[in-house]
């Protein structure tokens, strides 16, 4: 999930106040539980896109678990 404006996210909550934006990706075991979010913030709006999401989640399908 690419969240470009944490602000207008409902129900967000904040790691750090500074926090603008964030990407999160599902990690999961064996392709099915979910054991844990890999989570992401920026100090800037719209910080990341669709290349950072595909990347990030090549890179997190690589451990296994």
């Amino acid at each position: 999930m690419i969240v470009p404006d944490v602000s207008l996210f409902p129900d967000h909550i904040a790691c750090d106040k500074r926090s603008k934006s964030e990407i999160v990706i599902p990690i999961r075991e064996n392709q099915k539980y979910i054991t844990g979010v890999f989570d992401m913030d920026s100090n800037q709006l719209n910080a990341f896109d669709l290349n950072d999401l595909e990347g990030l989640e090549r890179i997190i399908g690589l451990l296994k678990f």
